[in-house]
């Protein structure tokens, strides 16, 4: 690990909701985030992929203490927050935010542009008078809108544009992680693009959820791969593209469109036959058994556990 200084670590983190499935029968949990952990050092992007319902959006809320989480650490630069209260992580909030998928429904419509990114400033008491007018007007600017925005209403920008004022409210009061819960996916794919780079170009630790992976590569240094609340595969983002190891993260990345028609020709598309086990009541062993074609006796036996195949490449799987 170096020198480097992490940011956020989590470890064996959990997060079950109640799910009561009758008035007499036994009570039941949604297992939505089930044993994960991984880190983030400073200046570095973590891209958590996976199907509609792994639980990456779950793993997100649950960092940053929107969900409170079942079990497990999180280890914020250095301090275990997961058994702080809602108003203990009050301070913190301010080192840890989040850029929403849905920049219709993130922002109230009653306030004009200046008081949705200064809302935070107001809170955390950073700037007052002028110079909270001349911040607003700077983060404005920096995600490429115009200063004089400031005393417009969200409905008076598009959908790229939105998403842009959600990301200056993010920058408003410099945090040290931010968690982009699918900030694209409402987006044209050529606005997409210009996000991205910005996102890239402010330099900042951020924790990237997704399901597009050509766009998670562009801007990730490294990948994990969950599937029904549990990591199957994590390491840098190069390994995981050019090595993918777990028989997901192969399909995954095989259904991933290539430009170059000469390539895409000799590709092959991996269908996974069966269906998503249900996150109440998941399979015993492997989560994943039942969709994949190299599962064994001891896939339906035991959980296989997260191992390193090779330097900084994890993978969870019995037949490697």
């Amino acid at each position: 690990m170096g020198n480097k200084e992490v940011v956020l670590e989590v470890k064996n983190l959990c997060k079950f909701f109640p799910a009561n499935k009758g008035l007499f029968s036994q009570k039941s949990y949604v297992k939505a985030v089930d044993d994960v952990s991984f880190t983030i050092n400073k200046g570095e992007t973590l891209g958590l992929v996976g199907e509609s319902g792994c639980g990456k959006t779950t793993t997100g809320r649950t960092v940053l203490k929107l969900y409170q989480p079942t079990s497990g650490e999180i280890i914020f630069k250095g301090k275990d927050i997961s058994k702080l209260s809602d108003k203990e992580m009050v301070p913190l909030r301010r080192n840890m935010q989040m850029i929403f998928q849905d920049p219709y429904a993130s922002l109230n419509p009653r306030m004009t542009v200046g008081d949705i990114i200064g809302e935070a400033i107001d809170i955390h008491k950073l700037y007052s008078g002028k110079e909270r007018e001349d911040r607003i007007r700077y983060l404005l600017d920096k995600v490429g809108l115009n200063g004089s925005h400031i005393n417009r209403y969200p409905h008076e920008f598009s959908g790229g544009q939105r998403q842009r004022i959600g990301i200056a409210r993010a920058l408003a009061v410099e945090p040290d992680l931010i968690v982009c819960d699918e900030p694209i996916s409402a987006l044209d794919v050529s606005i997409q693009a210009q996000v991205i780079n910005m996102l890239e170009e402010l330099g900042l630790t951020y924790l990237f959820i997704a399901h597009d992976l050509s766009m998670v590569k562009h801007i990730s240094t490294h990948i994990g791969v969950m599937y029904l609340g549990k990591l199957v595969e994590k390491g840098t983002s190069d390994d995981v593209y050019t090595n993918p190891m777990h028989p997901y993260t192969k399909a995954l990345l095989s259904a991933v469109p290539i430009p170059d028609p000469k390539e895409a020709k000799n590709s092959k598309r991996i269908i996974l036959e069966g269906d998503i086990p249900s996150p109440i009541d998941p399979p015993k062993g492997c989560r994943f058994k039942g969709r994949c074609k190299y599962a064994t006796e001891i896939c339906g036996q035991e959980d296989p556990v997260m191992r390193e195949v090779k330097k900084g490449h994890f993978v969870a799987c019995h037949n490697l």
